[in-house]
């Protein structure tokens, strides 16, 4: 039997990453759903967003402010607040905010990723900058996370 309750602490420091332009917060861990899935919350700063990748897991995003360009298996489109973007585990994409103003988002991520772990180790190998792709994906391995290229541009626009 699962319990439910009430997980918030609200107060903790995010999760930076600067080459990526990341702020980032755990608002539900993976142990709190016994693994099914966590919550986390992004802050990405204007013209920003993380390498193109792909992992096992689901993505579920809420835009709750801004506007950004998702590339998902090669497909472009805009999503903006209050919009809803789905991205099946294993597709490969990114995202980039293309405002002018820091852009926020909910993410659930199912089954769960130990983000914390996660983006504390990546802001660990991304501490000069952006590396490229064959060290991402060195580290990515301990994660089954493939990086695939640069960061999406807001330049590249939509395709349909």
């Amino acid at each position: 039997m699962r319990v439910s309750f009430l997980y918030s602490r609200g107060n903790e420091p995010p999760i930076r990453i600067p080459a990526i332009g990341l702020d980032q917060f755990v608002r539900l861990p993976p142990a709190t759903s016994g693994g099914d899935f966590c919550f986390i919350e992004t802050i990405n700063a204007p013209g920003a967003g993380p390498p193109r990748h792909r992992h096992r897991e689901a993505e579920i995003f809420r835009v709750l402010e801004g506007r950004y360009l998702y590339e998902v298996d090669g497909r472009r489109f805009f999503a903006g607040a209050g919009d809803v973007v789905s991205i099946p585990g294993g597709a490969a994409h990114g995202f980039v905010n293309v405002t002018d103003a820091p852009a926020r988002q909910y993410i659930l991520m199912a089954p769960a990723l130990d983000a914390v772990a996660f983006f504390t180790e990546l802001a660990g190998v991304m501490h000069d900058g952006l590396p490229d792709t064959g060290a991402l994906n060195a580290f990515g391995a301990k994660w089954q996370v493939e990086f695939l290229g640069p960061p999406v541009r807001a330049t590249e626009g939509p395709t349909g």
